[in-house]
């Protein structure tokens, strides 16, 4: 266990090692995030993310309910709003399932809607006649707003470097090789995304983690738009049984992708190199059926990697080798608060948080 003055290292700038650095240094810590590039243009790169509190997880309801919390303390305190009001909008079969698990949450603000209110908050989108649900207190995250005023409070504590190997060689003394450093801390958090695998097998453990390759595609709205609440799309009715979409902060674009991906092998490589612009073309062909009000020629693209485990594409866990940390799963950003906190404090206090320990499975479907 490291004291509250501990000298801590955090591999990886993106969302979840800048809010593990937050939350280090709020508890008095000394703290160094390395980052091969600019942070946040990892896993956690693009303009938005969709805040949701629907989960086939009961306790990914809960865990979203905190991290929600948190997400408004930290606007207040970086004055900035970080979640956009305008909510996230389901449609499709997979409704009543959603809404049965929100509507009896005291933490959550969700409720069917009907054709009206899909237009007042997201009028790009075509006609409609299906199962809508509105999250109300969810909506797109602020990413980038988010990602630089948590690296402005780091400073020279930002190391621009690729980290090579962790190695632990004693109590709270952990060695950290980069491309040039060689540094020691007394523990480390690892939040590197994809190269998290590496990094954790060099210490004797093995990953559970399923890697894809994925695409997200941006649109501009035809016109000025007072609200554009994110999107999940399960119903089929434009051509796609499974879509989302999140704004930019400003609205000028909406950010529109499958939920689906690109098999990769442990290295990288693409085992179907022509499967991005597949989903491109897919993305493009349902933006023109569904949502008219943008202009179908693409903006721009996010291309990220995508790291599942088994039990679920909400799936996440939190494994340690003595003073090393390191943390997997897929659809994170949105959780991000939440999980800086109790990684730090599984590094400060000593033990992982029952709920994030991989026997745990968070993020696994309820048992019908």
């Amino acid at each position: 266990m490291a004291s509250p003055t501990s000298d801590i290292a955090v591999v990886g700038a993106g969302i979840l090692g800048l809010a593990t650095a937050f939350e280090l240094q709020r508890r008095g810590a000394t703290v160094t995030v390395y980052e091969t590039g600019q942070p946040g243009q990892g896993q956690s790169a693009g303009q938005s993310r969709i805040f949701r509190h629907a989960h086939a997880d009961p306790r990914l309801v809960d865990y979203a309910v905190t991290a929600r919390g948190i997400w408004r303390e930290w606007g207040e305190l970086l004055d900035h709003e970080l979640i956009a009001p305008d909510g996230a909008l389901a449609i499709g079969p997979k409704v009543a399932d959603h809404y049965a698990l929100l509507d009896e949450h005291p933490g959550v603000d969700a409720r069917l809607v009907d054709g009206d209110e899909l237009r007042e908050r997201l009028p790009v989108l075509s006609e409609y006649d299906g199962p809508a649900m509105l999250d109300a207190t969810g909506g797109s995250i602020a990413t980038q707003a988010a990602i630089a005023l948590l690296s402005a409070g780091l400073g020279d504590a930002l190391v621009h470097d690729h980290v090579l190997s962790v190695r632990q060689l004693g109590p709270q003394d952990v060695e950290v090789r980069t491309g040039t450093h060689l540094r020691h801390h007394d523990a480390v958090v690892v939040c590197a995304g994809r190269g998290t695998l590496a990094l954790a097998r060099g210490l004797g453990l093995s990953l559970p983690v399923e890697s894809g390759a994925h695409v997200r595609v941006s649109f501009r709205p035809r016109g000025h738009v007072n609200s554009l609440a994110t999107l999940q799309d399960s119903s089929g009715v434009f051509g796609e049984a499974g879509v989302y979409a999140a704004a930019a902060e400003d609205r000028s674009r909406y950010g529109v992708g499958l939920a689906a991906d690109v098999p990769v092998g442990e290295d990288g490589t693409m085992f179907a190199p022509e499967g991005l612009a597949e989903h491109v073309q897919r993305v493009v062909a349902y933006v023109g059926r569904a949502l008219p009000g943008l202009d179908p020629e693409p903006l721009d693209y996010v291309h990220c990697w995508v790291t599942r485990l088994p039990w679920g594409d909400d799936g996440v866990a939190v494994w340690t080798a003595d003073d090393v940390t390191f943390i997997a799963g897929h659809n994170l950003f949105k959780h991000a608060p939440a999980l800086g906190r109790d990684l730090a404090s599984t590094v400060l206090d000593g033990s992982v948080p029952a709920l994030l320990r991989p026997e745990s499975r968070l993020g696994e479907a309820a048992a019908s």
